[in-house]
């Protein structure tokens, strides 16, 4: 890539898998001195920052030229139209297209198409990710489903998935280039393959994907829906050692009014029994949630709700929303929760979320664990454990491989490990 170009990546894995496209098409069209700002428009708090970050950029580099996409560039265009900082605002569909970046000075401040119009995902072979110690492979994009708090949809369209022998050449390629650890990253990925031929599910893309290349041995999945979980992706949960042991769930909630009201399609008893039966099957395995704190009309009893069902899933990692009302979504006109009360109740489920990691990494002392070197700091190595724990390891390892190490402490939020 041109060393004159930027990527700033802000929002999902998604995104991160996207900027490395970015970089690659710019490159390959000659495109020189420019910043693209790849947004997020899942809160109104990743809208105001990416306003922020372009006019950071601008004062920091007056003669960039500043490109705006993502799903925030997708779904409100015209706000960074207006924004004099702005050259150019692309969207999601745009951004994968070579053509885009040919044409990248015609008059046009604004390319934007109507992304419910597209029903293909383009393939990208990726060689890697920079700076980065895993890769990421979208498997799938956009969401049929329309929860009341939700723009994303809107910003990138309806479901679509990628064909399995695209999945396989883009990780073989990553593979050759020394990746050990692949995530497969999309929008709504227990979604996969309803648009395919012979429409195949999330388990059996995943089990082809592992028989078809053995040489890959961690595999990661971003979040996943808890009713929506295949008979097959049950089975490699019991039985595959490369699916690793770190499930992330789209919960959003734990009390079943406020999930209607989200119209989320899980009541808080399938959460609960999803995390029973995968802890069944591997009794190793920890979980991750997205909760959202403080949506409209939920009262103290309501939160209570959430709040146990911290405990009653098991989860250990939490991602905490506080509630941010999005214009147009059938949410933001139903009885809104005053901010303080929000940012109360975010910070409990964040007080909650801290106990929880801190329980569940005190079940590691003692024991010999793989972890994924991500970070060297002097002396010190950083990194994720299988079950994507924090570890700190004394001594120095190449960024991406993988080393096996004992736990011997638990310090704040991260383990301490010793290398064997």
């Amino acid at each position: 890539m041109s060393s004159s170009n930027q990527v700033i990546t802000l929002g999902c894995r998604l995104n991160t898998y996207e900027s490395e496209v970015i970089q690659n098409l710019a490159t390959q069209a000659g495109v020189n001195n420019t910043v693209f700002v790849n947004t997020c428009a899942v809160t109104s708090e990743a809208e105001r920052q990416a306003r922020q970050t372009i006019r950071k950029i601008r004062r920091q580099n007056p003669n960039a030229q500043i490109i705006v996409t993502g799903c925030s560039a997708q779904i409100n265009p015209s706000q960074y139209q207006e924004m004099p900082e702005v050259s150019k605002v692309i969207g999601n569909e745009e951004k994968m297209q070579l053509q885009t970046y040919m044409h990248l000075h015609s008059a046009d401040k604004v390319v934007v198409s109507d992304i419910m119009e597209v029903r293909e995902t383009a393939a990208h072979l990726v060689s890697g990710f920079d700076g980065k110690a895993r890769a990421f492979v979208q498997v799938q994009n956009g969401c049929d489903h329309r929860c009341t708090f939700c723009t994303i949809p809107y910003g990138r369209g309806n479901s679509r998935s990628v064909a399995i022998g695209e999945i396989v050449a883009q990780i073989r390629k990553l593979l050759e280039n020394g990746y050990q650890e692949i995530v497969f990253t999309g929008v709504d990925i227990t979604a996969y393959g309803a648009d395919l031929p012979g429409q195949p599910t999330l388990g059996q893309m995943i089990r082809r994907v592992l028989g078809l290349v053995p040489e890959l041995k961690r595999l990661r999945l971003s979040s996943l829906d808890p009713v929506e979980i295949d008979e097959d992706l049950w089975r490699l949960i019991g039985e595959e050692e490369r699916l690793m042991p770190h499930l992330h769930l789209s919960l959003q909630a734990g009390d079943n009014m406020i999930l209607k009201r989200m119209k989320r399609r899980h009541l808080r008893e399938d959460a609960i029994a999803f995390s029973e039966r995968a802890k069944k099957l591997r009794p190793d395995v920890v979980f991750g949630a997205d909760l959202i704190a403080g949506f409209p009309t939920e009262t103290e009893e309501m939160f209570e709700n959430s709040l146990r069902i911290v405990e009653e899933c098991s989860l250990t990692y939490l991602h905490v929303f506080p509630y941010s009302s999005r214009p147009g979504t059938p949410a933001a006109r139903m009885p809104q929760l005053d901010g303080n009360i929000i940012k109360e109740r975010a910070r409990l489920l964040r007080e909650r979320g801290e106990k929880a990691i801190t329980r569940t990494l005190n079940t590691f002392v003692g024991k010999t664990v793989n972890t994924l070197v991500e970070e060297l700091d002097g002396e010190l190595i950083k990194g994720k454990t299988d079950h994507f724990a924090p570890i700190h390891i004394a001594g120095s390892a190449s960024i991406a491989s993988v080393i096996p190490v004992r736990i011997t402490k638990v310090m704040d939020d991260y383990l301490i490990g010793q290398r064997l």
